[in-house]
């Protein structure tokens, strides 16, 4: 964790481990289980320490490192596993192109008074990229975690 995020600022300190995190468990999906289940070990603990470490050099209050450290941990692990399990279920030829604009069609097809919302992001679901919404993702939280300082 600490050659992920080397002499980087803070902030993109935090994005840098997030990421290193989020291609490893894409890379060894059983990572993330593995993370989950035994949070004492050894590489849960350095990845708690990488993102406080950066959190307090961002300023964030002593009373608030403890939330702010599980919410960026918790979507990190969370995030990177169901990205895993996503392409656990599909067959590894899959193509990701045309599976997303087959869901996106599906989006679009839905009831436009109940799923207004769902309809809307039908275009975005189709072109996205995980990696960028992953860290898009944890642009918000550091942006919410900044209100704290």
């Amino acid at each position: 964790m600490s050659e992920v995020a080397g002499g980087a600022r803070p902030r993109e300190a935090i994005r840098s481990v997030a990421l290193g995190v989020f291609d490893a468990i894409d890379v060894h999906p059983w990572v993330g289980a593995q993370l989950f289940r035994e949070p004492w070990r050894p590489a849960m603990l350095e990845i708690i320490e990488s993102i406080g470490g950066r959190l307090q050099a961002l300023g964030v209050p002593p009373a608030a490192q403890f939330d702010s450290a599980s919410a960026l941990v918790h979507y990190i692990l969370g995030v990177a596993g169901q990205n895993a399990a996503n392409a656990r279920v599909h067959a590894p030829d899959t193509d990701r192109s045309a599976f997303l604009a087959s869901v996106a069609a599906q989006w679009e097809a839905l009831d436009p008074a109940k799923y207004p919302f769902v309809r809307q992001m039908a275009a975005q679901l189709r072109d996205h990229d995980d990696r960028a919404q992953f860290l898009a993702g944890i642009d918000l939280i550091l942006a919410g975690i900044g209100t704290v300082r």
